[in-house]
Parts: C-alpha cells; structure tokens; sequence
C-alpha cells in the first residue's frame, strides 16, 4: 500500500534507532496512546533491546495519562488528548516517572471514529523529550495520515521511529 511502511521497514527502522542508542549509550523510554504499544512491540522484538530501551507504558484513557505521566487536568480540558499540549506532558512525565534519557510520546485519532472539529481521523501527534543537563527540551510534531486504523497506525510508529533516529543524534 503506497505511503505504508512493510513490517520490513518498520523492522530496520526499529534496529536503527536501537543501535545508534547502544552507541551513544542512552536509553529510551515511550509513552503510547493510539500507537498501543506497537513502537515497544517493535523494540523489544530486538534481541539485546533491554541495553537501550527501558520500557514503556500504554495510556489510552485520559486517567491514565494523568495518573501515570503527570498530564494536567486542564491540559486535558483546555487541549484534548490529542494536541501538542498532552503529547509533550506526556513525553516529559515518560521521562520523570520512567528514566531514560530520551522519551517518545504519541497521542492520536486512529479511528474509524473519534473525529472532532480541526482534528480529523488521522490526526496524530508526537513528541520527544530528552535530558540536556538538570532541563529537558522537547520537540513536537503533528502529523496527519490518510487511511484506516492500521495504516495510520503504522505510519505513526514509522515517523515516531524516524525522528528517534534523527534526535539522537542531536541531543
């Protein structure tokens, strides 16, 4: 399917970030929502991922990202669960409840349904946060990708995936 990533790329992507984590001897963390747990899945399908990945949680509930990674009530109320706002709560609060050093959050629309006014079926944001010193920067994205649950849902875990590979390398 055109504009979808194969289990191959998906799979490279994966054993990419990994070895570039090894090398630069930093662990990563993720917080999960419309994604549930496939970014993990994919990790941890790597032999030897316990030397760079810690784990992860899955948070599809509004209650669960508050509880678990700290979202604010009213970033909830004011933003929704998916906006930039919750993406980056929850990259930050996967970063102080789980450790690591580099956090990936992804909040989204996967569908068929959840549609709402200026956040179509599609709608999908991501966010990175990761240790400079005693701060912690974060950087954001938002995505919109066409198709039915599971290739939006495998979109999302290829871009979450790309951009690892390409922080890293920055941070």
């Amino acid at each position: 399917m055109r504009g979808m990533s194969s289990d191959e790329e998906l799979m490279r992507l994966a054993t990419r970030v990994g070895a570039d984590l090894l090398d630069a001897e930093r662990r990563l963390v993720t917080a999960e929502s419309c994604t549930g747990g496939w970014v993990a899945k994919l990790l941890t399908d790597i032999a030897g991922s316990s030397a760079w990945y810690d784990g992860g949680v899955v948070v599809y509930s509004n209650a669960l990202k508050q509880s678990l990674l700290g979202v604010r009530p009213s970033t909830l109320a004011s933003h929704g669960a998916v906006s930039e706002a919750t993406a980056r709560e929850m990259a930050i609060g996967a970063l102080e409840t789980l450790g690591g050093h580099i956090s990936l959050a992804v909040t989204g629309i996967a569908g068929p349904a959840g549609a709402q006014p200026g956040k179509p079926v599609g709608t999908v944001w991501f966010a990175w946060a990761w240790r400079e010193g005693s701060e912690i920067e974060t950087r954001v994205a938002l995505e919109t990708f066409a198709g039915d649950r599971e290739a939006i849902r495998r979109q999302s875990v290829a871009r979450a995936l790309r951009e690892l590979s390409q922080l890293h390398r920055k941070s």
